[in-house]
């Protein structure tokens, strides 16, 4: 299922020139600028967002994908369509061509979503980095 977002901040040509979290610090779901949602609706919708991606997990790893560093990207339209820009840990993760539905399933649940697209990319590539202090006291990396 394709979603146009055309009226989002113009989306830059390759993925290393996305503004990224700081290493360690995970994306928060954005509005489009001058969005019409009332602030304390995209709170609730940001925060279910957020909610619905900790439920969904690498099964190799004992961390969700949100405190993983997987998702880089999470942007909400005026419809209220979300769209989702993630990574894998791996590109030859077994689950790459399951996971993005999972997470397309997980955000489609909040209510008052509308349609959900989910993009896979690869660039930048993930690394341990990008995995919150939650993650990695779970990973037993201190």
């Amino acid at each position: 299922m394709s979603q146009d977002f055309e009226h989002f901040d113009s989306k830059p040509e390759r993925a290393d020139e996305l503004p990224q979290p700081d290493q360690g610090e995970q994306a928060k779901p954005s509005p489009a600028p001058g969005s019409s949602i009332p602030p304390e609706e995209l709170e609730r919708l940001s925060n279910d967002i957020v909610a619905a991606l900790k439920t969904v997990y690498d099964p190799e790893i004992p961390a969700d994908i949100y405190e993983l560093g997987l998702i880089y990207r999470v942007d909400v339209d005026d419809d209220r369509n979300v769209a989702v820009e993630m990574t894998l840990t791996t590109a030859g993760c077994p689950v790459a061509g399951e996971m993005p539905g999972w997470v397309e399933n997980a955000v489609s649940m909040v209510p008052g979503v509308n349609q959900v697209n989910v993009e896979l990319t690869f660039n930048p590539p993930w690394d341990i980095s990008r995995m919150s202090e939650e993650a990695q006291i779970a990973l037993g990396m201190f």
